[in-house]
């Protein structure tokens, strides 16, 4: 009776330990005594306990972050930059029956691409065309990775560090454009300034009456302070008179 009671439960206990529930956002691959068997979808399963295993793969959208590299621009300029890489697996068989460690190899062959893309341009074109420098990092690296079965979502420059003197020299620069803006813009400013004088003062010319309202107009400023005392050196019959209007 005990013997028959010991080996209930250690049936029992050898259903229950062959039990595995697979969420929807994962996959298992099935082998037994090390060979592939099938791939388990989401659910309740249940294996052989020491004779299946299972691995479990994610296939949500991964993000792996690319290490900072040393990179020499075209134009022989060092900094370091760094990124990070959206992947998803598509087939789960083959990400993790080709290739040992996906996310390590990922990681690799970005780092490389990012070396040899950012390697043939500029600094400038680096600085502000990162999305298409992302792009051509992902093209690169999406070849190797569609053998296994993983599709590159995308990859992004996140920073570059530039050298202390590259910053100083940048920073100059900058400071050099917004003071020739500023001379530009005062430039013209002073253009208008003296092309509407210049307007204005042809049509004073052309009108007495205008030169006697700007005298009234300048005696009422002067006037508005009230210790100002002003005097006239000379009559104002002196003043041009319009003929036409007189008539």
């Amino acid at each position: 009776m005990n013997a028959l009671l010991l080996f209930s439960l250690g049936f029992i206990v050898f259903l229950l330990s062959g039990i595995r529930i697979i969420f929807e956002y994962k996959r298992a691959l099935k082998f037994r005594f090390g060979k592939y068997i099938k791939l388990l979808q989401p659910g309740f399963r249940w294996i052989i306990p020491l004779v299946e295993t299972i691995q479990i793969v994610d296939i949500r959208v991964i993000t792996i972050n690319i290490d900072s590299q040393e990179v020499m621009t075209e134009d022989n300029v060092p900094c370091r930059i760094d990124g990070v890489v959206f992947f998803k697996i598509d087939d789960p068989e083959k990400a993790i029956l080709e290739v040992e460690e996906y996310k390590f190899a990922i990681m690799q062959l970005a780092q490389a691409a990012l070396r040899d893309v950012c390697g043939k341009v500029e600094l400038d074109t680096i600085l502000s065309k990162r999305e298409e420098m992302g792009k051509n990092i992902k093209h690169i690296v999406e070849q190797e990775t569609e053998a296994w079965g993983i599709v590159i979502i995308d990859v992004k420059i996140k920073d570059i560090q530039l050298p202390e003197n590259m910053k100083r020299m940048m920073a100059n620069q900058a400071e050099a454009e917004r003071s020739r803006r500023a001379r530009i813009i005062l430039a013209l400013a002073e253009e208008q300034a003296a092309e509407n004088l210049l307007a204005a003062g042809k049509l004073i010319d052309k009108s007495p009456s205008a030169i006697k309202l700007r005298l009234y107009q300048t005696l009422a400023n002067i006037a508005s302070e009230k210790n100002s005392t002003i005097l006239f050196p000379f009559p104002e019959e002196v003043l041009p008179r319009n003929t036409k209007t007189d008539e």
